[in-house]
């Protein structure tokens, strides 16, 4: 058992440092040297689990994916409607980006050739699937205007926190991302919701959340 845990704790360490290393370098000038010195391990270990840098950055993808599943798939308040649902998710996944390396290393690697059908499968799906989930409930509950179609509404809103994303990077300075997801998720809302939720939310603002909650 304890053979099986160094095992498990050196694999999690190169998959760390090789998020690292593709989050900085992208996967083509990635190093392997690199990813070993960030986690202290042999050339050995490394090929006794990844036979490949490719199938280390795919290990890479498929831990971001169970990311966000965890981040998607969150507890939210039964008094929160699905706009308010949505916001925390919004919020939930700026943090995460801003502070989680395996997330950041997705966010680039999925810009490489060799990964891009992962966009049609991977993280952004997940969360994508969630906001269409709460985009669907939004429109049953009657407070997503009528004839915007949830796909509609998913996929500007997606657009909307991508865009934002790059531009972070672009930038180069300290950002708040939350504050730009959040300005990007008020935008399409103006657009897309109906009157009354906005006037109510226009009033209220968005719910405040205890510490409890965030972690």
């Amino acid at each position: 058992m304890a053979q099986q845990e160094r095992a498990r704790r050196t694999r999690a360490a190169i998959v760390e440092a090789a998020a690292f290393e593709f989050s900085r370098r992208g996967y083509a000038a990635a190093s392997v040297n690199t990813i070993l010195e960030g986690s202290r391990a042999t050339k050995g270990a490394m090929y006794f689990h990844f036979a490949s840098k490719e199938e280390l950055a795919r290990a890479v993808l498929k831990t971001a994916a169970e990311e966000y599943v965890a981040i998607t798939g969150k507890k939210r308040s039964d008094d929160l409607d699905p706009f308010e649902k949505l916001h925390e998710v919004v919020v939930d996944l700026a943090t995460e980006f801003k502070a989680n390396v395996i997330v950041q290393a997705e966010f680039r690697l999925i810009i490489e050739p060799e990964f891009y059908s992962g966009m049609r499968t991977g993280a952004g799906q997940i969360w994508g699937r969630t906001a269409f989930e709460l985009a669907e409930e939004a429109a049953r509950l009657g407070i997503l205007k009528s004839g915007v179609e949830p796909s509609k509404f998913t996929r500007v809103l997606a657009a909307c926190l991508a865009g934002q994303r790059y531009m972070a990077d672009l930038m180069a300075v300290d950002t708040d991302l939350s504050a730009l997801f959040e300005e990007s998720l008020e935008v399409v809302l103006s657009a897309m919701a109906t009157p009354e939720w906005l006037a109510r939310w226009d009033e209220r603002g968005w719910p405040i959340r205890d510490a409890a909650s965030v972690e």
